[in-house]
């Protein structure tokens, strides 16, 4: 295992609240503006999770795939699913977007594992 993605998500939800209470209103700006992109339309909402875990994985960002990746699997969104859009990410970001779409699939490996266990 390279990261344990689900302990770095939850490592963030300190900062993340400090960050909503020290800038409340830049804060309040970027939900909504996540709320509106996410809603399904002609794309539906698992479609858009898979976008935003490829754009996580082309910008390198660790905290986005880990949020995505869990995001992706509560849309319903299968491992199938999750490596097409991986070989998306790495056509458009080549080498260093390989190695970030390796961790993208571990990281919704393990949210996978922690939702078997815990419907198990």
């Amino acid at each position: 295992m390279n990261k344990n993605w689900p302990e770095m998500a939850a490592g963030l939800s300190a900062p993340l609240k400090e960050l909503r209470g020290g800038a409340p209103d830049v804060m309040k700006g970027f939900s909504a503006l996540a709320r509106a992109a996410l809603e399904a339309r002609a794309l539906d909402t698992k479609t858009k999770e898979l976008v935003a875990l490829a754009i996580a994985v082309a910008t390198r960002c660790d905290a986005c795939l880990a949020f995505h990746a869990e995001a992706a699997l509560r849309q319903g969104a299968s491992r199938d699913e999750v490596m097409e859009t991986m070989g998306m990410a790495i056509y458009m970001g080549a080498g260093p977007s390989v190695m970030y779409a390796a961790q993208a699939v571990e990281a919704y490996d393990q949210y996978a594992a922690r939702k078997t266990a815990t419907t198990a």
